[in-house]
């Protein structure tokens, strides 16, 4: 199973909330991890907020840094190219999506694309995104 992670359940794998145990079994389950490379800046502006917020020491910010560079290259990381951005843009008028949200729910869509809907798994912690989720993956389905 190919799993896609938005940035709130790629946070997750760094940061202790909750979710984070959800994140990890998925993760372990599935045999390609996939996300759009905007998931890397949006995941060290979230450390960031925390180390403002003062949920993270100095060290511990390093730390959170040190293991997403480590693990970033085990990812399928897809960028974000003219198609993508177009489609985010269509997207985020149809479903009402913030403008990165919208990026990652059409890099979701190109993974359907190449591995199909049965075999692909979308996660993140964000109520909007996951409805459009599923209203266009039951519509990719039909299309195939």
């Amino acid at each position: 199973m190919t799993l896609y992670l938005d940035t709130s359940s790629l946070v997750k794998l760094y940061v202790s909330e909750e979710g984070s145990d959800t994140v990890r079994k998925l993760v372990n389950a599935a045999t390609v991890v996939a996300t759009s490379v905007i998931a890397y800046a949006e995941a060290r502006a979230a450390f960031a907020r925390l180390r403002r917020e003062r949920a993270l020491t100095p060290p511990a910010l390093a730390s959170l840094k040190r293991a997403l560079d480590a693990d970033w290259t085990s990812y399928v990381t897809l960028d974000v190219t003219e198609v993508i951005c177009r489609e985010a843009g269509d997207l985020a008028e149809r479903f009402r999506l913030r403008s990165y949200d919208s990026v990652h729910l059409a890099t979701f869509a190109q993974i359907i694309r190449r591995a199909g809907a049965d075999a692909t798994r979308f996660s993140s912690y964000d109520v909007q995104l996951n409805e459009a989720v599923r209203q266009l993956t039951r519509q990719l389905r039909r299309v195939r």
